[in-house]
């Protein structure tokens, strides 16, 4: 999908000019970028403000991921993953590694992503080249209203090779780290 391609649905605008990841952060250091904003294939995006359900179910999943958590890795939320010609900010990311090793510079990749989706299910998608291009492993666009998952696996020339719809109702276990299996009915649920 070409940078002009990219979806823009409302709440997200695109300036006019490309720019690279130190021209975005630089930028953005000086305070000349606005908040809430995540760099998407050189075109800076203004991220959609969130929704209870959307903070509620990001809520959820960083408490039910972090008692399943694999050694050697960590939970990340809303914190940039810098690709080629993006810094999107996941909802949810486990990373390889420890948190000291990213100081100086923020993961280049990740395990499994998780993008919950209440009204941005387009625009989130428009992130899975990316992520496929850093070589994450595993992304998971969680389907708010219509309680499904959505998962891309197998990254290969700046896709996914492999998708997969699930629920509502059954367990979904990631395929990179299958330590970590969710309840999508305890997932969903209000209670």
């Amino acid at each position: 999908m070409a940078v002009s391609e990219l979806p823009t649905p409302a709440g997200h605008k695109a300036q006019p000019w490309p720019l690279s990841i130190q021209a975005y952060r630089t930028l953005g250091e000086l305070g000349l970028i606005p908040e809430n904003t995540e760099l998407l294939y050189g075109q800076v995006f203004q991220k959609m403000a969130k929704s209870p359900l959307q903070s509620a179910l990001v809520r959820r999943l960083l408490r039910l991921l972090q008692s399943l958590l694999p050694h050697g890795c960590f939970l990340s939320s809303e914190q940039p993953i810098t690709c080629a010609d993006s810094q999107p900010e996941p909802d949810v990311a486990i990373i390889r590694g420890a948190e000291k090793d990213f100081w100086r510079e923020h993961p280049t990749t990740a395990e499994l992503i998780i993008e919950v989706c209440v009204t941005s299910h387009e625009y989130d998608r428009s992130k899975l080249r990316a992520y496929a291009s850093a070589a994450v492993k595993e992304v998971w666009l969680v389907f708010a209203p219509e309680r499904q998952i959505e998962v891309h696996r197998v990254p290969a020339g700046g896709q996914f090779t492999q998708f997969s719809l699930h629920g509502p109702g059954g367990e979904l276990t990631s395929v990179a780290l299958p330590e970590l299996a969710i309840r999508l009915d305890s997932l969903f649920s209000a209670d």
